[in-house]
């Protein structure tokens, strides 16, 4: 399949139940959608949403993913959030992707800024948000295995000593600058 080529109805080989993903040209520009095995397979680009949840002390909440994750399995994550799905916007897909992965729900989300990711993964239009929760987390076992608190300064002083999902990563890096100059 091209890459500039959209899927609006599942393929054969594609369940019922796979959900289908926003695709976006390189300007950010819904072009249609494609289940999210062709999404991964094509590496179509697409549209997803990073949540950086922090604890009152600045700590942020990295997530351990499962070694069944289609991309970057057992790595961290650095953000709860995931692919916006069709029909969906972005802060409609964070508030969902918070509650499914972290079980979090009505806490303000700041909007901070929308960015472009491309490695030989993926490609991704992402929208990152930040919040301040101390509460009770219901993981998502089929997501995620085990939540912990870093420095944000800490990860980014020494990136390699983990393996971090490099768009959370990449992510994490520009939300600190972001964070500086509104400062």
């Amino acid at each position: 399949m091209d890459q500039d080529q959209v899927v609006d109805q599942a393929p054969e080989n594609v369940t019922d139940t796979e959900e289908m993903v926003t695709i976006v040209d390189d300007a950010n520009r819904v072009t249609g959608s494609a289940p999210r095995s062709v999404m991964r397979r094509e590496k179509l680009c697409h549209r997803a949403t990073y949540i950086f949840v922090f604890d009152h002390q600045g700590q942020l909440y990295q997530q351990l993913r499962t070694t069944t994750k289609d991309v970057y399995p057992g790595w961290y994550d650095l953000a709860a959030g995931g692919v916006v799905t069709a029909g969906e916007d972005y802060d409609t897909a964070a508030e969902r992707e918070l509650e499914e992965e972290l079980g979090i729900s009505g806490v303000p989300l700041e909007s901070c800024f929308h960015f472009y990711f491309q490695n030989d993964d993926c490609r991704v239009w992402g929208k990152v948000f930040c919040c301040t929760y101390e509460g009770e987390m219901k993981l998502q076992p089929e997501e995620v295995v085990s939540v912990s608190r870093i420095s944000p300064e800490k990860v980014l002083a020494n990136p390699e000593l983990v393996h971090y999902t490099p768009d959370t990563l990449a992510a994490l890096q520009r939300l600190m600058k972001y964070r500086q100059q509104s400062s």
